[in-house]
């Protein structure tokens, strides 16, 4: 029978401290469990919490989402996007929409769906419209739209695509721990929707290349402890190896149909992630032979005014070190102050899987 919550944090209170141990939790849905049940206060004060970059939304490109608002603002079309999207800010004149739903206001056709599936049905249901899904997500969000793409699209629906997969973002991260303002963790939460989908075994570079415990991990609170017992314990014992924390949902080589889909609708393509710059083989294109849909080839915008957007935040804006595990999202100048849910400067006070709307939420409104 699985250990009880009270019962892995028992264990983990048992063991003996060795100094500071900092782990780092990719996924924005681990950090909601993880600040929602106060997990933080109920470990020992040598066990540090960083949230790391498991937040689409937060890392989505300025330049996608200035994309998005160009399309539905000029071109004669409903735009659909996942309803997190239409808050994300981007830079821009006051006098301009900063937003998705700010254009909405101006009069675009935006509208905010829940799954690919309605893209479909709204496309067949408007035959005479042109229909762009901006779809932004990682693998789990991914594997439903090139599902989508795999049964056929209406030749009136059209991708933009702004998906990424969260592996590399942790290499590249792991690649940089040597540098100056390189991050500094010492184990790794894997998150187990990701594992579910895409397999486990994705993780083990963790283990091979960087010697670092990894534990994948579901969303309870048991699950979380007992990944966080995990890789104290690996640590402790000298013992490194990738752990299943989430085995009644994760399975060897994860989901084969749901990694089938992805692999024939999508090319594996070097991407930006917001603020942070490009990250080799990080996104998501569409395969040429789906291109004809492909938003970007049949709807094209000034890219001179998109390379002036690139790894744009705004000033002030801490979002990109929070993303990164350089900062905690109260440690951002405009925390609280000029950034809150009602008014986000960022995007990570926008998504309920960015860490400062999480942590907002959670009751942490200062700025320190």
């Amino acid at each position: 029978m699985p250990l009880a919550a009270r019962q892995w944090l028992q264990a983990i209170q048992k063991l003996e401290p060795s100094g500071r141990f900092r782990i780092m939790n990719v996924c924005g849905g681990h950090e909601r469990a993880i600040s929602m049940a106060g997990i933080r206060s109920l470990l020992p004060e040598y066990i540090e919490l960083i949230p790391g970059p498991g937040c689409p939304v937060c890392v989505c490109p300025e330049e996608d989402i200035h994309t998005a608002m160009q399309y539905a603002l000029e071109q004669d079309l409903i735009l659909l996007a996942f309803g997190d999207m239409l808050r994300v800010p981007v830079n821009v004149k006051k006098d301009q929409p900063r937003s998705l739903e700010q254009a909405r206001s101006k009069g675009a056709d935006i509208r905010a769906i829940a799954s690919p599936m309605e893209a479909v049905s709204l496309a067949r249901d408007n035959p005479d419209l042109a229909v762009v899904f901006f779809a932004a997500g990682f693998e789990t969000t991914m594997a439903p739209v090139a599902a989508m793409v795999q049964e056929g699209l209406p030749d009136n629906l059209f991708l933009l695509l702004s998906g990424r997969l969260t592996w590399p973002a942790l290499a590249m991260l792991l690649d940089a721990r040597d540098e100056p303002d390189g991050p500094a963790f010492d184990a790794l939460i894997a998150p187990g929707h990701v594992a579910a989908t895409m397999g486990p075994e994705q993780w083990q570079f963790v283990v091979d290349e960087h010697g670092m415990p990894v534990a994948v991990a579901g969303f309870d609170a048991e699950s979380l402890l007992a990944a966080f017992y995990s890789v104290l314990r690996q640590k402790q014992q000298k013992r490194i190896f990738l752990d299943n924390c989430y085995p009644r949902v994760v399975l060897p080589q994860g989901n084969p149909g749901a990694r089938q889909c992805l692999q024939g609708s999508f090319d594996i393509i070097d991407s930006p992630w917001r603020g942070i710059g490009k990250i080799a083989a990080s996104g998501y294109a569409l395969k040429a032979a789906y291109q004809s849909q492909d938003a970007r080839r049949q709807f094209p915008v000034c890219h001179d005014n998109l390379k002036k957007r690139a790894d744009d935040m705004p000033a002030g804006c801490d979002c990109a070190k929070v993303v990164l595990g350089q900062r905690y999202p109260n440690q951002c100048r405009l925390y609280g102050k000029a950034c809150t849910p009602r008014q986000p400067v960022g995007p990570c006070m926008v998504s309920d899987e960015g860490a400062c709307r999480i942590w907002w939420a959670s009751g942490l409104r200062k700025a320190v």
